[in-house]
């Protein structure tokens, strides 16, 4: 009588394999190397993280190493070197940023020391799938080569790339995720920093092939696409980066005002860091048509000054805005959710079909 074949593993001990937060690396040893990432990725964020009491400090670095090695697969960069796009690989790299977060998210290593990185903080701070989804889906569309077409295109991808993380640091602070008020002052700080930042690289992702000026803006503005760093069209481009920053001052008013409902430390660390990125702005505003010629740099020691500030300043309640920004983190949720795939059909039956 022929035998049957043996199957490899027996299916009665087949078993998921158990949890591993942070992919069974010491949280020390995270720490650690995700401290070493922010350091050469952002002296700005590392400094102001100082600030932070040290559960907050050490969760922060978790959650930007994370932040910053998705950004570097998806642009072919090392913290933030020379773009080395190649559309051709995009859907890939993107597909393996979901499947690795995935994995540290279920609690499996990945041996990415950033991915396990989110897998840690995610499980301290309680982070979902959806929060590092939204994320993703910014990367997503830098790599496929997207550009806004209106304001409300610019601010989507502002909340992709920086709201969304604004609203996991907060939960990292320990933000309730009931408490959606502070959430979304978390999440205007990110939206500040983004739109500083547009201000700031419009020459650098010119030479990229990239533009986020709305190409409504640029209509409005009769400057052909693809050319808004010519000479010819500095006045407007000025024009149009004063209407960013003006945005950005709305959404900081309101990060402010909200950062007085956090502890102190974690108020000091938000004020300072939102003054170091004031610097940026006004040196960019105050430069005019120059300001692309060099990148603005905020001196160590004029850093410091600005912590110092920052120090005074949060012993005092910021004011509420009057208006508060025009875009909310619920209308911007709203509209990346509409734009998403429509969801299946239940195939379920009612409880009164008869089967």
């Amino acid at each position: 009588m022929p035998r049957k074949p043996r199957p490899l593993v027996a299916s009665g001990i087949m078993r998921a394999p158990p949890r591993q937060t942070g992919g069974g690396r010491e949280r020390e040893s995270l720490v650690q190397l995700a401290h070493q990432s922010m350091r050469r990725g952002s002296k700005s964020f590392a400094l102001a993280s100082r600030l932070f009491d040290k559960s907050t400090r050490e969760r922060a670095w978790l959650l930007y190493a994370w932040c910053r090695r998705c950004d570097d697969i998806a642009d072919g960069q090392d913290h933030g070197g020379g773009l080395k796009l190649d559309e051709s690989t995009a859907r890939n790299r993107i597909e393996a940023i979901r499947v690795l977060t995935r994995r540290a998210l279920e609690g499996q290593p990945t041996a990415e020391v950033a991915f396990d990185a989110i897998g840690q903080v995610a499980t301290e701070a309680g982070l979902s799938a959806d929060m590092t989804e939204d994320v993703i889906d910014g990367f997503a569309l830098d790599a496929e080569g997207w550009r806004p077409r209106s304001e409300a295109d610019l601010m989507r991808y502002c909340y992709h790339v920086a709201g969304a993380v604004g609203v996991m640091l907060a939960r990292a602070m320990g933000v309730p995720a009931d408490d959606h008020d502070t959430l979304d002052r978390a999440c205007d700080l990110g939206l500040y920093f983004q739109l500083v930042n547009i201000a700031r690289d419009v020459s650098e992702d010119d030479a990229a092939g990239r533009c986020y000026l709305p190409v409504e803006w640029l209509v409005e503005a009769d400057i052909p696409p693809g050319e808004h760093m010519r000479p010819d069209f500095r006045e407007q481009l000025v024009g149009m980066v004063a209407r960013l920053l003006d945005m950005a001052e709305a959404h900081k008013a309101a990060a402010l005002f909200g950062a007085g409902r956090l502890p102190f430390r974690q108020r000091w660390a938000v004020i300072a860091a939102a003054e170091i990125y004031g610097a940026t702005a006004r040196d960019i505003r105050q430069r005019g048509p120059a300001a692309w010629d060099h990148k603005p740099r905020t001196g160590y020691f004029a850093k410091l000054g600005l912590i110092a500030q920052a120090f005074f300043a949060a012993f005092k309640t910021a004011p509420q805005p009057d208006p508060m920004p025009r875009w909310t983190r619920g209308e911007l949720m709203t509209m990346i959710r509409m734009a998403g795939p429509i969801a299946p059909m239940p195939t379920t039956p009612l409880p009164d079909e008869e089967m």
